[in-house]
């Protein structure tokens, strides 16, 4: 008896507004190529106005789609209008990946599981620390605490502009977190391990501020969740002042694993193949 997979054909989207950049059907038909597995990955416009009637066609069964991926600005809709939220998503209140099971939409968040997984495999026992600094609290920023919260990492110091979107992400997760306003940096990255930039703060070769990342422990590791340009303006400073530095394409990567093996049965892996890929299409859009 022949495996299914081989006969019956899914189909899967990322669904945005704007989505022309997406990078996530680059990603995806890498991984069906090679499986050599029948299926579709296709990136579907949506205006929010749009969104839950595409939920309803989701779940009804008319899009003829099996899940997918949401992206911005959708992710908190996704989880408001899914039948069957999971626990890491229900905390974040966004999800990003659906699926069908029974006729219920199902979801999650893998954003906070691909950054850790690109730490991982890029900063290998970054996680043996005790503080983290996380500038930023916006949604990329609830996925990352969760996800450091959650490795165990005691202490995670969340710095923002406005003081109050800091202390909502500290009520929301709880005693490891602790908000502070954009003056307390300097005295907050004393001895930290990890420093994680999750605003825009120099996408697309914009400026970014100075920051003086000696007070860190000498160990430690800074990352970036911009991955455009690769190496963003904070990162070649903390590199400059010597300290180990990770791009965020491993993140957008890492984040896709579970939506693959969702829809498509296989789980693949982040190879330097696809991330060579994904750096070429960004030098040729840039």
């Amino acid at each position: 008896m022949s495996d299914s997979r081989e006969t019956f054909v899914n189909h899967a989207f990322v669904a945005g507004y704007p989505i022309k950049h997406s990078r996530s059907p680059l990603i995806h038909g890498y991984w069906l190529k090679q499986f050599k597995i029948a299926g579709t990955y296709r990136a579907y416009e949506v205006t929010p106005e749009a969104f839950p009637n595409f939920m309803r066609e989701l779940k009804d069964g008319t899009a003829g789609l099996c899940g997918g991926n949401v992206t911005i600005p959708h992710k908190e809709a996704a989880f408001r209008l899914s039948d069957r939220p999971d626990e890491l998503s229900a905390e974040l209140g966004a999800a990003n990946t659906l699926w069908l099971e029974d006729g219920a939409i199902c979801a999650t968040n893998t954003d906070g599981r691909g950054f850790v997984a690109n730490l991982d495999e890029r900063a290998a026992g970054w996680d043996r620390i005790s503080t983290a600094v996380v500038l930023g609290a916006g949604g990329a920023s609830r996925a990352v605490t969760q996800a450091i919260r959650d490795r165990g990492v005691k202490t995670i110091h969340v710095v923002n502009r406005t003081i109050e979107k800091a202390r909502e992400l500290a009520d929301r997760f709880g005693t490891p977190v602790h908000a502070h306003p954009m003056t307390a940096l300097a005295e907050v990255m004393s001895g930290a391990g990890l420093f994680v930039n999750t605003t825009s703060l120099g996408m697309d070769g914009e400026t970014a501020p100075m920051i003086d990342f000696s007070p860190m422990a000498r160990e430690a590791v800074v990352t970036d969740i911009v991955y455009v340009p690769l190496k963003t303006p904070l990162l070649a400073q903390a590199e400059a002042q010597g300290f180990r530095i990770v791009d965020g394409l491993g993140m957008l990567l890492h984040q896709a694993v579970p939506g693959f093996e969702k829809w498509f049965g296989r789980r693949p892996v982040v190879d330097e193949t696809l991330r060579q890929i994904i750096i070429r299409d960004m030098d040729v859009h840039a």
